[in-house]
């Protein structure tokens, strides 16, 4: 079997013979997987009535346990976004009913944001949707391979998440 990736390589090598493309084998599948699970996981989203940057910023709080709350630094790490953006976003996601700010006990200056019932059972419905989309995307691996896989991607996300 042949997909796009062998033609893209197949391409390169007869335009740029000299060059090791042997990089795009991985690394384009890798982002050509990346963009169609983008829009799938969208898709997801859209039918809950989230983007997916909203998903990002209730799945961190959904996961940080009951009272499910963190703080602006927080969020910022589990979401790898700017303070302006996570400013912004958590602003959105007030006015939409889905967090709400409390002040942070331990700091006078700070707040905590807070999963609202309606937020909580929004991230929880659109979770298990996004959990059965995807256990469908995979259903061409076995169980060994799913393993397989998701050792070799550790093994290269590592890296990146230590920097």
């Amino acid at each position: 079997m042949e997909d796009e990736v062998d033609r893209l390589v197949g391409a390169w090598r007869s335009e740029r013979p000299e060059l090791d493309v042997e990089p795009l084998h991985v690394l384009s599948r890798v982002s050509r997987l990346s963009r169609h699970l983008d829009r799938a996981r969208r898709a997801v989203f859209a039918a809950h009535d989230l983007e997916s940057w909203e998903f990002d910023v209730l799945t961190a709080l959904r996961r940080s346990g009951s009272p499910y709350q963190l703080n602006p630094g927080q969020l910022l790490r589990a979401t790898l976004v700017t303070s302006g953006t996570m400013t912004n976003r958590i602003d959105r996601l007030a006015a939409a009913g889905l967090v709400q700010r409390h002040p942070d006990p331990q700091d006078k200056r700070g707040v905590q944001v807070r999963l609202t019932g309606t937020g909580l059972a929004r991230v929880d419905a659109a979770f298990g949707d996004l959990l059965d989309r995807e256990r469908e995307l995979l259903i061409s691996l076995s169980e060994v391979e799913r393993k397989q896989l998701a050792d070799l991607l550790r093994s290269l996300l590592i890296p990146f998440d230590q920097s």
